[in-house]
């Protein structure tokens, strides 16, 4: 049994199908049991990149972005460039209220923002959810089911490594945190 209520997946065999593992993390895993099994495992290896995009998948998507969010508003600052704020807006006012036009405000944020930042992605990974990947008139190319995962994987992973780019593992511990909140059904805010 596990208290993960928000990962719909039976097995993390289930997740792996569209995630890669480090070779430190293979070992690690346990494909048959509950994700929340390999998650905790992953974290206590200090495997947290491979950690975090397990969660990445199994959380639905808006719980998901909303992580993502968690972590980026977490690091910015004062000195955040402006394109970058708005990027984070835009992601939280989509997972708020995720309709077309707010996914299409976040495509164009993360293309702005040049996917390289904690916002960036987070923005990406709203934009991603639904839609299409193909310009405005263009035939609809619907992104693949996991492709946000990757995303929010990114944001979290970069987050961590600004928040102390010497020694990470706590900032990576925190957000995993967050991330295990959101999966029991909470605000997000470790316990």
């Amino acid at each position: 049994m596990t208290d993960l209520v928000k990962v719909e997946a039976v097995t993390t065999e289930q997740l792996l199908q569209n995630i890669d593992i480090s070779d430190e993390g293979r070992p690690v895993l346990v494909p048959d049991t509950a994700p929340e099994v390999s998650i905790l495992r992953l974290l206590e290896a200090g495997c947290y990149a491979d950690a975090i995009k397990l969660l990445a998948l199994g959380l639905p998507k808006r719980e998901s972005v909303w992580w993502a969010c968690l972590s980026t508003r977490d690091i910015q600052t004062p000195a955040t460039d402006e394109n970058n704020v708005k990027a984070l807006i835009a992601a939280e006012s989509w997972v708020k209220k995720p309709t077309e036009e707010r996914r299409l405000i976040c495509k164009q944020l993360g293309e702005i923002t040049g996917h390289k930042t904690p916002a960036s992605w987070a923005a990406t990974a709203a934009s991603w959810c639904h839609g299409s990947l193909a310009a405005p008139g263009e035939p609809v190319i619907e992104p693949p089911a996991h492709l946000y995962a990757h995303a929010v994987a990114g944001s979290v992973i970069l987050s961590a490594s600004i928040s102390d780019p010497v020694n990470p593992e706590q900032a990576f511990n925190r957000y995993l945190q967050m991330g295990l909140s959101l999966a029991r059904g909470g605000s997000g805010k470790p316990e």
